[in-house]
């Protein structure tokens, strides 16, 4: 019995499958992402980069295998840190393919071993750090007795409460102004920095309290915000930071002007209690009189024991004799203010004659003025630039002699005619 071989050959590659590139790309891809749907990857992170996009680019590696990875802008945003390339970091999302090479979509980004808070924490720490904004010469001084302390806070809060209550029993007269914000959760740094910026611009307010209770870092995090640091570094009057209980720690607490352990110890930092005060008053008021007895007492005993003294009575008979001097300039004076009015009297009588000189000198000058211009007009009417100016004119030999008549000059020679205004240099031509 033959056995037909092309046959089989023919029906093996009937049902044998051959795809495309493209088709095993995608069926490839089809696989990874249907097997590794939901999967957490660690390692180091090396290769970021951030496109403007938002997206977010890098590489996760151990010392045997490197994987690419990509976070799109809507994970990207929600970011509360920077990664950073030589760190080790866990990453979770799915496995699928681009142009041909496998890559994790990352989803969630976390630091190994450091919390993603503890990490943003640093960061933003770093930075402000770097501009100078944690240093204590930056700090301004609380003031001692303000007219009125802003308060950000929640007015529902028990912080509130609690720095209330110290205030009323501390000294019940002080001004409070409340902005009332949120503490915690989405949006709850924006409306603490817009409570910052109102109580900064508000004319009347000399200190702002920024206060919330304890709770875990997640529940602390609005006062670890860039924005809400920001607010407080350009707030036009000093803020104290009291958030949480003493063993929090804040970014706010490293760039406020004062930090209080909790909101109860802010109040009492803030404002001097009245019995305090009082007390205070008291004993300085009883300091002042007894230096004020001891020092009139030892002048009482300087004063006794100088009064009988030889230096005393020279002093006095010198004042003795000056308030003896004194009157008698005085009657000098007087006598000085009789002979005054004689004086002025002759200096009126000098003032009428001078008056009278300068008319009669003034009236002479005027009529030698008079006869002046007189000589002068005639001077004028018989001087040859007169004629000039008449439009006549004056001719001279090249030596300057005046020319009176044609004979006493040749044809060809040249000879310079004075104007009313310039001259001018002429050749005769024809002599009549």
């Amino acid at each position: 019995m033959g056995i037909d071989y092309t046959a089989q050959v023919k029906n093996a590659e009937f049902r044998r499958k051959i795809y495309s590139v493209s088709e095993l790309s995608f069926e490839i891809r089809e696989l990874l992402e249907r097997r590794f749907i939901d999967i957490w990857v660690e390692g180091e992170l090396s290769n970021f980069k951030a496109s403007t996009a938002g997206h977010l680019y890098f590489t996760l590696k151990d010392n045997k295998a490197q994987l690419s990875a990509v976070c799109f802008r809507n994970a990207a945003r929600l970011l509360r840190f920077k990664p950073e390339n030589g760190k080790l970091f866990r990453a979770r999302g799915g496995v699928s393919t681009y142009e041909g090479k496998y890559q994790l979509i990352v989803e969630v980004l976390e630091p190994a071993g450091l919390g993603a808070l503890q990490l943003a924490f640093e960061q933003l720490k770093e930075k402000l750090q770097k501009e100078g904004l944690l240093k204590l010469e930056r700090k301004r001084p609380i003031p001692a007795f303000p007219r009125k302390i802003g308060i950000v806070t929640s007015p529902k809060s028990a912080a509130l409460r609690d720095i209330l209550t110290v205030l009323k029993r501390r000294h019940n007269a002080v001004n409070v102004l409340i902005f009332p914000a949120e503490v915690q959760g989405d949006g709850a740094s924006i409306q603490v920095m817009e409570g910052i910026d109102y109580l900064s611009r508000s004319t009347d307010v000399d200190v702002i309290i920024v206060a919330r209770g304890g709770g875990s870092m997640e529940d602390l995090w609005p006062f670890n915000e860039e924005r809400v640091a920001r607010a407080i570094v350009r707030s036009l009057k000093p803020v104290i930071s009291a958030v949480g209980h003493e063993v929090d720690f804040t970014i706010c607490d490293f760039v406020a002007d004062l930090r209080a352990p909790t909101p109860s110890a802010a109040a009492e930092i803030v404002i001097t209690s009245k019995a305090d005060l009082s007390d205070r008053v008291e004993q300085l008021e009883g300091r002042l009189i007894a230096v004020m007895k001891y020092r009139l007492s030892g002048l009482q005993g300087f004063l006794a024991n100088k009064v009988g003294s030889r230096g005393f009575v020279v002093a006095e008979n010198r004042i003795r004799r000056m308030i003896q001097r004194v009157d008698d300039l005085a009657f000098r004076l007087e006598q000085l203010g009789r002979a005054g009015t004689f004086i002025r009297t002759r200096a009126h009588r000098i003032e009428i004659c001078e008056q009278r000189l300068s008319a009669a000198i003034y009236q002479r000058l005027r009529k030698w003025h008079q006869a002046f211009a007189g000589i002068a007009h005639t001077l004028d009417a018989l001087s040859p630039l007169a004629v000039l100016e008449r439009g006549y004119a004056i001719c001279l030999t090249s030596d300057g002699k005046v020319i009176r008549s044609a004979e006493t000059v040749d044809v060809g020679q040249t000879v310079k005619v004075k104007l009313h205004e310039g001259s001018l240099s002429a050749q005769i031509t024809v002599k009549e």
